[in-house]
């Protein structure tokens, strides 16, 4: 089991707990979502599942291990890109191996293959400034992935894209997956991405996980999977889950 989270709970200090009694398990190579409101408590528990924060009761567990503190075996993409403007794209993406020891030409060989994976190694030289948003969201991904992490971990970090690019990103989600077979933890308040993207969804109310929904086995391809009236039929149920008609 990739990672796997026992009876966590969270509770800041002076506070009423945040998060109570999670449990939850993802297998290698799959993708899950944590679904919820803003203040439901998903990022709080994707920062306990990182090592970024300890539970106050519970345990996590990646591969077999107890989590404590952050691993080189995760990858973390934050809700902003923060990149370096004063260092290149390909500098930034080797910027977590810079901070432990000397860059290799097998470093940048690997970089410069992501680069080329997530469609922006026609970037390498440029500076963060001059890139879009999407562009930008690449380049943070290409990062995390570098150090060459089993379990990725992605806090809403498409959230303030516009559709268009949200999706082709989605999409180089479900690629990247398949090729790297990473497992990946995504958290969103986006019942369509959600659904999109998750082989199981966990929503979570009132620091709760109150209910979990694996996916239908899609007959689609991943471009035409949300055009089906299987999809359609899975977000609302997802929607009904969450106690919303729409998003």
């Amino acid at each position: 089991m990739e990672l796997e989270l026992q009876k966590v709970s969270y509770q800041y200090k002076n506070q009423n707990f945040t998060l109570k009694g999670i449990d939850w398990q993802l297998p290698t190579g799959e993708i899950h979502c944590w679904l919820g409101r803003s203040g439901s408590g998903k990022s709080t528990l994707l920062e306990l599942a990182a090592g970024l924060k300890n539970p106050t009761k519970g345990k996590v567990y990646h591969q077999g291990h107890i989590v404590t503190k952050p691993s080189n075996k995760i990858g973390f993409v934050f809700q902003e890109a923060t990149l370096l403007n004063w260092k290149t794209v390909l500098e930034n993406v080797l910027l977590p191996i810079q901070l432990q020891r000397e860059i290799t030409a097998e470093d940048i060989n690997y970089a410069e293959v992501l680069l080329e994976i997530l469609q922006i190694s026609e970037f390498a030289e440029r500076i963060p400034s001059t890139l879009s948003g999407g562009q930008k969201s690449r380049v943070a991904i290409a990062r995390a992935l570098i150090k060459k992490p089993t379990l990725l971990f992605l806090d809403e970090p498409f959230a303030a894209l516009d559709i268009i690019t949200r999706e082709e990103l989605q999409n180089e989600l479900l690629r990247l997956n398949k090729r790297e077979k990473i497992a990946m933890l995504f958290v969103t308040h986006d019942v369509t991405e959600a659904a999109f993207l998750a082989d199981q969804i966990g929503v979570i109310s009132q620091g709760e996980m109150s209910s979990q929904k694996k996916s239908p086995s899609w007959e689609e391809t991943e471009i035409n999977r949300r055009d089906s009236q299987t999809f359609r039929e899975y977000c609302r149920t997802i929607r009904q889950l969450l106690g919303v008609e729409h998003e």
